[in-house]
């Protein structure tokens, strides 16, 4: 009796040891139905907690009456939040096999985050860099890890645009020590040396081979961080009111606030999801400046949140800071945000002046709102939701429109 000829099943252990040693080569960038995967999903979640602690050391600056110090941190700190979110999300898109060494090297980055987040506080209070850099230290050498997985499998240029992320981010993070050593003067100068050295890391790398990216999947994994931080300045806003109410008994005036604020993210999700960008998303140069100038929707769309903390607790006396200062801090990143999300996305699908002039003229009526005193976030809340209208009806009549053109036009 002879035994078949068809081989055993791998046993779970075998499976683990196949998957860990798994090839880790580019992925197509037209394959289908490529959506984000847990890990992805998981990775961004523990972003919220190093964001929150932005807002938190935000709002306390500008509450204090240092708003100058405080942008300029916050702007530095999330920089760095930022930008370690876009080392792995564009590596992932190009390279993503979720074998088992590709999990463990990912979770390696989260923990680096979640350092990261821990130094927050030291750098907006006290300018002391040292966790935020090791926390750096963590993920750059665990996407170093990656990038040489990735140079191990490829050839020509595709390996060479590997090897050179590998010496572009080991260079940066080596530079970054000039936060922890120089002296504080010397440090935004640093900051602003080693942002823009960053920046070419991946322009240089990809020189002479661009790296697989998938369109559709980078366009969801930045419209999920956007939810990401709209939800964090939703999340801020009512714990702030919360508080107030409790320990103030200021409901009344605190609605107009509260629903001031609800309009404003609200309408910031809807402008931001109301166009299909992904289509746009056609080569490096495109997807770069794309990609980058998220950096201004990103840290916008969280500062909104701090904003209304901020108009919440000077409503209740706790920010001792006038009215017009409070009011500024909510309608100039709901501004900023309206004016990077039409220069980014909503201008490539606007048909006519008209539409085009949405969200420019929006953004400067949002900022006028700002000298109507108690009532000026409520004002640039009803300014944004009639914003997402006039674009709806716009849009409606424009694809009204066309389908009559197109119903009247003689057969050929």
């Amino acid at each position: 009796m002879t035994s078949s000829s068809a081989p055993a099943p791998a046993s779970p252990g075998a499976q683990q040891s196949q998957g860990l040693l798994r090839r880790l080569t580019a992925r197509g960038r037209d394959e289908a139905h490529r959506v984000s995967s847990p890990l992805e999903l998981f990775f961004d979640l523990c972003f919220v907690v190093a964001i929150a602690q932005a807002g938190v050391q935000l709002v306390h600056a500008v509450a204090e009456g240092h708003a100058g110090d405080g942008i300029l941190n916050y702007a530095m700190v999330f920089f760095a939040i930022w930008w370690a979110w876009m080392n792995f999300t564009w590596f992932a898109s190009a390279y993503d096999n979720d074998d088992a060494l590709y999990r463990v090297v990912t979770l390696v980055q989260i923990a680096g985050v979640l350092v990261l987040a821990a130094g927050v506080s030291q750098a907006f209070e006290h300018h002391n860099y040292l966790m935020v850099w090791l926390g750096y230290l963590i993920m750059r050498l665990a996407i170093v890890t990656q990038w040489l997985r990735a140079a191990r499998s490829a050839e020509g240029a595709e390996r060479t645009a590997a090897l050179r992320y590998v010496g572009g981010v080991l260079l940066c993070q080596v530079g970054w020590l000039g936060l922890v050593l120089l002296p504080a003067p010397a440090r935004p100068w640093t900051f602003l040396v080693m942002a823009i050295a960053e920046l070419c890391v991946p322009l240089y790398a990809e020189k002479g081979h661009e790296t697989a990216w998938h369109p559709h999947h980078i366009a969801e994994r930045y419209g999920l961080f956007t939810i990401i931080v709209l939800g964090e300045s939703i999340a801020a806003a009512t714990v702030a009111v919360k508080s107030a109410v409790d320990e103030h008994d200021a409901l009344s005036e605190l609605l107009p606030i509260a629903a001031g604020g609800l309009l404003i993210v609200f309408s910031a999700w809807w402008i931001y999801f109301v166009v299909p960008i992904h289509g746009h998303l056609r080569s490096n140069e495109q997807a770069f400046l794309w990609g980058y100038g998220h950096y201004l929707i990103f840290a916008s769309a969280a500062a909104i949140g701090s904003g209304l903390e901020v108009a919440v607790e000077q409503t209740v006396g706790k920010a001792h800071i006038s009215t017009l200062s409070a009011s500024a801090a909510v309608t100039l990143p709901t501004a900023l945000y309206l004016l990077t999300v039409w220069a980014l996305h909503s201008r490539h699908f606007k048909v006519g002046i008209t539409q085009q002039l949405v969200l420019p003229v929006t953004a400067l009526l949002v900022i006028c709102c700002t000298f109507l005193g108690d009532w000026a976030v409520f004002a640039a809340g009803l300014v944004s939701a009639a914003a997402v209208a006039t674009g709806v009806t716009l849009t409606a009549r424009t694809v009204a429109h066309e389908r009559h053109g197109s119903a009247s036009a003689p057969a050929s």
